[in-house]
């Protein structure tokens, strides 16, 4: 009998793991209040993936702000250490309005952070991390990655800053190779540049493949640097048994003010938007007068509810009807006797019902009709 699947649903379950594989790790579980002062967020808001954040008033008046985001508020609240690195995950729920949506959603998260030293090894392990993560919730993932300082020593190299490098960011995290070769004849990007920018934003493989490809398109050593960087990185993961489905992408893009190194995402089968997302992000870590490097990812358990839905095809193993004269012992043991099958069970008088079971009797059947 299969107990764990009869006491928890699979949320719960991916929950359980996830903890179980970062505390194998030595990452301690995080805890932390559920709000913090508006004021931190709007100073720190181009890092936050919603503009939109509830608030309220405390009673002295202040006003507070229920998280929208979690690593935020660690690296606010945790202390320096030069003596060892905190590695710290949470389980925490945010407020926020989800991608597409008109409405505040609580959305559980998950996911680990790393903050002190950060080497090679410490990279391969927080991303081999990030595709254990994945393989918790399906065997058909996919884990993109990149590096910001290579596609920011490219737009350096261009001479494109401010509006022109938004623009061209923007682009490249679409693949726009039509609106990349606009941009590079609107501000006078010389022909190799641009042949650059457009090679390498369409790099996409896996990273065996692409790597030779990606480092063809290197300028200058700052690009050269992260690549060996990123090749490094990929051969801890190799050591890891964690590289069979990494991939390389440098569309990826995100705020170049705060993340500061390797970056990546994370998908499975079934969901088109990534459901984990991750990286270096020194940046962000100075700017909020902290010490040392950070890298980590947060798993969107949010996402992985609608995977739930729609792969689960049915809703319970076994749906027991009863009548009104039908014993209340007889059908106490009728469900008892499918649940020490290892089944789920919903007992119900109801002849009718929408829910979708993998078997349906009724306690007239008995339990020795269960299959």
């Amino acid at each position: 009998m299969n107990m764990l699947n009869v006491s928890v649903n699979k949320d719960e379950e991916t929950i359980l793991r996830l903890c179980d594989l970062y505390e194998r790790r030595g990452y301690m579980k995080y805890k932390m209040s559920k709000f913090e002062e508006y004021d931190f967020y709007m100073e720190n808001k181009s890092f936050l993936q919603s503009k939109n954040i509830l608030t309220f008033s405390d009673p002295s008046g202040k006003l507070m702000a229920l998280k929208p985001d979690i690593t935020l508020s660690i690296i606010k609240n945790i202390k320096d250490s030069e003596k060892e690195p905190e590695k710290v995950y949470y389980k925490e729920n945010v407020y926020r309005v989800v991608k597409g949506g008109q409405e505040f959603r609580e959305i559980m998260q998950m996911g680990l952070e790393c903050i002190g030293d950060i080497d090679l090894y410490t990279m391969g392990e927080v991303i081999c991390l990030a595709v254990r993560s994945l393989q918790t919730v399906s065997e058909q993932f996919i884990l993109d990655v990149s590096h910001v300082g290579v596609t920011a020593a490219l737009l350096d190299a261009a001479g494109l800053q401010d509006v022109a490098r938004k623009k061209m960011t923007s682009s490249i995290g679409a693949k726009n190779s039509d609106e990349i070769r606009i941009l590079c004849r609107q501000y006078e990007v010389d022909k190799a540049l641009t042949e650059s920018i457009v090679g390498l934003s369409g790099i996409y493989g896996s990273f065996k493949s692409a790597i030779e490809k990606a480092e063809s398109y290197c300028v200058n050593d700052t690009m050269r640097e992260a690549m060996r960087e990123l090749k490094e990185v990929y051969r801890v993961l190799e050591s890891m048994d964690c590289a069979e489905n990494v991939n390389l992408d440098f569309s990826i893009v995100n705020d170049m003010d705060y993340y500061s190194g390797v970056i990546f995402q994370g998908f499975i089968k079934g969901i088109p938007v990534e459901v984990l997302y991750g990286g270096r992000y020194d940046n962000l870590l100075h700017r909020m007068d902290k010490k040392g490097q950070a890298i980590g990812f947060a798993v969107y358990l949010g996402q992985l509810e609608q995977y739930e839905t729609e792969e689960k095809e049915f809703d319970v193993d076994v749906l027991i009807r009863y009548d009104e004269d039908d014993d209340p012992v007889k059908i106490a043991e009728t469900a008892d006797a499918a649940l020490k099958l290892g089944r789920s069970v919903r007992v119900q008088k109801s002849s009718e019902s929408s829910l979708r079971a993998k078997q349906y009797i009724s306690v007239k059947d008995g339990s020795e009709n269960l299959g």
